[in-house]
């Protein structure tokens, strides 16, 4: 059963209409009701292309979260052939927030990493709805590590509101973790490509997207924090989130204009949740496309456009 958004309250007004109909007329095989039925069905698209023509930055918050909206386990299940998990960090635990490990994307070697929230209660309780603690961060340097030795590209699968806050993760280090996760990350002699495919969270989600390449599906957000909680710092009500959304400029499109992201993978109408499956297969596209950048380029190429990359940043606009 699709769950809809609060801005597609009147969508789920005509498409279970549609439905009702359409439930009807199963009960009772004389009915016609087909003809009713699909001029209900254009007026949910019309209004679906209408409704997703131009999302304000909130709304695009809203449908990068969406709980049926495909995450990294998906992705690794659809996109990579021979997936081979690595757990743990050699020190504390292996944290489920965070996967990865060696796999092939169409033929090539690469290592995968990415952020999983969880598909529904007890998967995203054990997730811990994507929120990283320390041991996930240092699993990742471990993995990243691995690919260095093996010159093997990275490809990193952003979707975190952020790194976990508790307590806990705090006493082990959270913050070194973080900063050494987006050090091993600028440092690597190997292509890394990070995609986000959902929400994009503060540090939590810069350890990992530190990148070569950035990309950001159309509805997906990137931002230092999350409109929430920049609404309850700057005006002491977090229902000012839809101000802070704009605000932060956290929306691919803003983001893309700015510089941080390189590529904008375009969604299937209604978003990623409606249609998973061209979702992925436009990530998979984008992804292939931008690891041939990197062909021919040595360790040192990569690190020093690295370099320029980063320090290049924000300068748009400046030189003026």
């Amino acid at each position: 059963m699709t769950q809809y958004l609060d801005f597609e309250k009147p969508l789920a007004e005509i498409e279970g209409k549609a439905e009702e109909l359409r439930a009807m007329a199963r009960d009772n095989p004389e009915m016609d009701v087909e003809k009713e039925a699909a001029a209900l069905d254009k007026k949910a698209a019309d209004l679906l292309q209408s409704l997703y023509a131009d999302l304000s930055a909130w709304r695009k918050c809203q449908v990068a979260r969406h709980p049926e909206r495909p995450h990294c386990k998906d992705y690794i299940e659809a996109l990579f052939t021979e997936y081979t998990p690595l757990a743990g960090d050699r020190n504390f635990a292996d944290d489920h927030a965070v996967m990865g490990g060696l796999a092939r994307l169409n033929g090539r070697p690469v290592v995968v990493i990415g952020h999983e929230k969880g598909h529904d209660t007890k998967s995203r309780i054990e997730r811990n709805f994507g929120m990283a603690r320390p041991e996930g961060y240092r699993k990742a340097i471990r993995l990243m590590d691995l690919a260095d030795r093996f010159g093997l590209p990275v490809i990193t699968l952003v979707d975190t509101p952020g790194a976990y806050p508790g307590k806990g993760a705090e006493e082990r280090g959270q913050s070194e973790a973080i900063a050494r996760s987006t050090e091993k990350c600028l440092t690597l002699g190997v292509p890394l490509i990070s995609v986000v495919i959902g929400e994009g969270g503060s540090g939590g989600a810069v350890a990992f997207a530190s990148a070569d390449r950035v990309a950001m599906l159309e509805h997906s957000v990137y931002s230092v924090i999350s409109p929430e909680g920049c609404a309850s710092i700057l005006w002491k009500d977090a229902e000012k989130m839809r101000e802070a959304a704009e605000a932060l400029r956290l929306t691919a499109q803003d983001l893309k204009e700015l510089g941080v992201c390189d590529t904008v993978i375009a969604e299937p109408k209604g978003g990623a949740h409606r249609h998973r499956e061209i979702a992925i297969e436009a990530v998979g596209k984008a992804l292939g496309a931008l690891l041939k950048e990197f062909d021919g380029k040595t360790a040192e190429d990569v690190r020093k456009a690295r370099q320029r990359r980063y320090l290049d940043l924000g300068s748009k606009g400046l030189a003026a």
